[in-house]
């Protein structure tokens, strides 16, 4: 449907912004971003797993009897893929100023937000509950990892300029490409088909909370990530029981 392409687009356009208001916040308020990012993950974390097993998970299942499968493929495919790129960048010196630091997570940041894309077009073609459940999580996960990618590519040896420029195409303008490139393709699959993608995507976005999002924030240990946490879970059960 029309409105449908209308919301995706709005929503991952509202992803690439908050990504670049990240980038912005970092570069203008370095201190307050560094405070407040772990709650901006839990929180994150709380609803994108949440939303999940609540409502993403038993819609796959609705429509494509073996969604656990593409569930797994999902949460192991995204986790494959970062060991990958952690092992890349590991054999990187941090304190070694040169380029590759950055441009490798850059790259792969960049490829994450091109999915979250792909994720929307699914998760909107689907229903609009799901698209907002999945939008509520992964619009506040782009605040921190706008951050991310803006302080890899500094503490790599790119300008603060540079670094938010390239920082702004790899982890913002991606998002609202990929569900440009994959919303026509989408509108024209099976139901079974619609489901098995579904499931690949909750797989993705239970890891990026699970095992992305958690433990960094948990390495800072700030005194009320728990309370964000809660929020977060809060949001997602409010929404699937007042639509249920």
């Amino acid at each position: 449907m029309e409105n449908t392409f209308w919301t995706a687009l709005f929503t991952s356009t509202l992803a690439a912004l908050v990504t670049t208001l990240g980038i912005y916040t970092i570069r203008r308020f370095t201190g307050w971003g560094e405070r407040n990012t772990a709650y901006f993950m839990c929180f994150a974390a709380g609803v994108l797993i949440s939303a999940s097993f609540l409502h993403i998970i038993p819609k796959s299942l609705d429509m494509n009897p073996r969604s656990p499968s593409y569930l797994l493929a999902g949460f192991f495919g995204l986790h494959l893929f970062n060991r990958f790129l952690t092992a890349f960048v590991c054999e990187k010196d941090p304190n070694d100023r040169n380029y590759a630091f950055g441009v490798v997570p850059m790259l792969g940041i960049g490829f994450h937000s091109l999915i979250d894309g792909v994720i929307y077009s699914i998760s909107f073609t689907v229903s609009i509950l799901t698209g907002v459940l999945a939008t509520l999580g992964m619009v506040l996960h782009e605040f921190p990892e706008g951050i991310i990618t803006y302080l890899l590519l500094v503490r790599s040896g790119f300008t603060e300029g540079r670094a938010m420029v390239w920082a702004f195409l790899a982890a913002a303008l991606t998002t609202p490409l990929g569900m440009l490139m994959s919303y026509p393709m989408i509108r024209r699959i099976e139901p079974n088909e619609l489901g098995a993608l579904l499931s690949l995507s909750a797989g993705a976005l239970i890891y990026v909370g699970a095992t992305h999002l958690l433990p960094r924030a948990e390495t800072e240990k700030k005194k009320y990530s728990m309370v964000a946490l809660a929020g977060g879970v809060l949001v997602a059960f409010i929404i699937v029981t007042s639509k249920t």
